[in-house]
């Protein structure tokens, strides 16, 4: 299995980033995909996720609003479409799936999910 992560920079705050994450190796249909990201010094963090089944996207608080996760079955492919940046949401950024989560909960938890990407670094200047 392979995750491939693109499209981090460095952008002004106020600006746009797209994420892409092309993935290779597993039936994506049946993964649940994740974006995470670490910030130099802090815990690894979620950021926002994708249901396999329904739809259904969560977001963690600080990027409801800014960000919008989307997932194209046809090209293996989850983005993350990041508007108004913040300096804060400088970050690497990772991709990650899950495999059928049942529960809601699930798709917040790092530990649940199976694989994971390289990241791509974001950095927003102020």
């Amino acid at each position: 299995v392979q995750l491939q992560a693109s499209g981090g920079g460095l952008v002004q705050a106020g600006g746009s980033l797209r994420l892409s994450c092309v993935a290779s190796g597993l039936s994506f249909s049946s993964y649940a995909m994740g974006w995470f990201r670490q910030a130099p010094g802090k815990d690894r963090e979620f950021v926002a996720a994708t249901s396999w089944r329904d739809g259904s996207t969560y977001y963690a608080d600080s990027v409801k609003g800014r960000f919008t996760i989307s997932r194209d079955n046809a090209e293996n492919t989850v983005s993350l479409q990041m508007n108004s940046l913040k300096a804060e949401d400088t970050a690497v950024y990772y991709c990650a799936a899950q495999r059928r989560p049942y529960y809601t909960a699930s798709y917040y938890r790092i530990d649940e999910y199976d694989y994971w990407g390289q990241g791509t670094q974001v950095t927003v200047s102020s």
